[in-house]
């Protein structure tokens, strides 16, 4: 046995695990040791964050099998000889992948599942059900069948399925991946008001660092499987590939102590020597058109819009916004086809559509991320005959990175390495439009910006381009127009440098320091 410090919640002493069949550890030699409060663990796709976690209810080795050696104790458990659900008892865990994590038909039932199994008294059972919904802040959805429900309103309902159990440690992967701006602040708020009272340490593995820098007690940096970094936030700076705005620019204007939040940097902030310039308007053909469009999210229920205009033209990028719920994937979805009008129509260009859905798994089904690519190649009627195909695939994966992973499993990969495999399927080749919804989902800084040229590439070969998204960063980078979905009517913001400045929902870090713009760290440089 080791011997566990008494501050300690979980250690792990020279841990290495091999997933079966690989030669590569997805930890090595991981030496950590998790104490109470609110710890942010970041690195790369596929650096072993969501291994670690795992690590902490058993599932790393018990249910994913493989190689272990070292020594792992969690909660004064022996990680190695206790089963999974005897450790799920008292840590709770969020997947990255929230469809992964649900199984029945209504909101309430689900939550209800997990107090079933550990055997809570039946008139306990509301109490905590209510209590868990309020934390997640998804009350309004109890009475809600899960299948209508949008990807973050998954997310937070499973968040409230763990918060039911009253856990020791709660695990976290990537939980704010799907939530829009409110929601996340919400949920981070929830957190770190969880673990300040002491009952619950929280645990977030994460890529999206804006919102928890200020809020964690220590952040762990793994890459390679190997824990390199670990202390207070500010004192980690250095090992964090790619950090937020306002922190990368202190840290590239030489400031001693980067602020981990904009309060700071509002007293210290920079003037302006100029404005951000305006980005030229879009003249391209008409691409896509919604006209006085009505639409359910799912099988029942009232219609997400009734009597929706909105159009996209070729060479420009949308970027759709809105809160959880508000019918950003449901109108991605009547664009593409596959969402039957009420009435109105929706209307799209001759060509093909590349459509990539929220959950990537949903599309993933061939042998080899290859084969994922190659068959999208076939079917495009659009690619050049003096182009070969191999050619074409080997470009799409060059720019996404995915050139290494082309013979393996695309079920097999990490969530952000599936994420970038389902991209390159739908939009290898030629498209006259793409639909992305969600495209930056466990994506690292440096996956985004090789999704930001793909999407540059086809903006410039004439391409409409539609990205549903609560990622402010990537529509500040990429959007030639804003338009929020709201209360089933659509409206124009106009350009990032103003939907994405000021008091604005979803203004980026340095929007919201500078209103008009700019709203990106290469367009404060510029304007600096």
């Amino acid at each position: 046995m080791i011997e566990v410090a008494a501050a300690a919640e979980a250690q792990l002493e020279r841990l290495t695990y091999h997933y079966p069949g690989s030669d590569r550890p997805a930890l090595a030699a991981v030496d950590w040791t998790l104490g109470g409060g609110l710890t942010l663990v970041t690195g790369g796709s596929a650096s072993g964050k969501s291994s670690l976690l795992r690590v902490l209810n058993g599932l790393v080795p018990h249910f994913h099998g493989g190689r272990i050696s070292g020594a792992a104790t969690v909660l004064g458990q022996d990680v190695l000889r206790t089963p999974t659900h005897q450790l799920a008892r008292r840590v709770g865990f969020v997947f990255q992948d929230p469809e992964a994590q649900l199984l029945f038909g209504t909101v309430e039932r689900e939550v209800a599942f997990g107090l079933e199994n550990v055997g809570v008294p039946a008139a306990e059972m509301p109490g905590r059900i209510e209590e868990a919904l309020a934390a997640a802040g998804v009350e309004h959805l109890r009475g809600r069948r899960v299948g209508d429900l949008s990807g973050g309103e998954r997310q937070r309902v499973v968040l409230a399925s763990a918060l039911a159990m009253r856990p020791s440690i709660l695990a976290l992967d990537e939980p704010t991946s799907q939530l829009d701006p409110a929601g996340a602040r919400g949920f981070v708020a929830a957190c770190a008001r969880l673990s300040r009272q002491g009952d619950t340490t929280v645990v977030m593995a994460e890529h999206r660092l804006d919102l928890l820098l200020a809020e964690a007690g220590t952040l762990a940096v793994i890459d390679g499987g190997s824990m390199v970094a670990e202390g207070p936030p500010a004192t980690m700076l250095d090992h964090v590939s790619h950090p937020p705005q306002l922190v990368d620019v202190a840290m590239r204007l030489g400031w001693a102590e980067p602020p981990l939040d904009a309060a700071r940097w509002r007293t210290h902030a920079p003037a302006l020597l100029r404005q951000a310039p305006p980005r030229p308007a879009t003249t391209g053909d008409l691409a896509w058109e919604v006209r006085r469009l009505a639409v359910r999210a799912g099988s029942a229920g009232p219609p997400v819009f009734d009597g929706l205009h909105l159009s996209g033209h070729a060479g420009e990028v949308v970027a759709l916004v809105g809160a959880n719920g508000s019918g950003k994937t449901t109108l991605l979805r009547a664009i593409a086809g596959l969402a039957r009008p009420l009435a109105g129509e929706a209307w799209r260009t001759e060509g093909r559509v590349a459509y990539l859905p929220q959950d990537p798994s949903a599309m993933l089904h061939r042998p080899t991320v290859r084969d994922e690519v190659d068959v999208t190649l076939a079917h495009d009627r659009a690619r050049d005959g003096g182009a070969t195909r191999a050619a074409e695939a080997e470009q799409v994966m060059a720019e996404l990175d995915l050139l290494p992973l082309a013979g393996r499993y695309p079920r097999d990969l990490s969530g952000g390495e599936r994420q970038r495999a389902a991209i390159a399927a739908v939009v290898a080749g030629r498209p006259a439009v793409a639909l992305l919804d969600e495209p930056t989902r466990g994506m690292d800084g440096a996956a985004r910006a090789s999704l930001a040229g793909v999407v540059r590439r086809l903006r410039a070969s004439g391409a409409a381009v539609v990205i549903a998204t609560h990622d402010a960063e990537l529509a500040a980078d990429l959007a030639d127009r804003v338009v929020e979905l709201r209360d089933g009517r659509a409206f124009e913001l106009g350009p990032p440098e103003r939907a994405l400045s000021g008091g604005a929902t979803l203004a980026t870090q340095i929007g919201s320091i500078y209103p008009g713009g700019p709203v990106t760290v290469e367009g404060l440089l510029r304007c600096l």
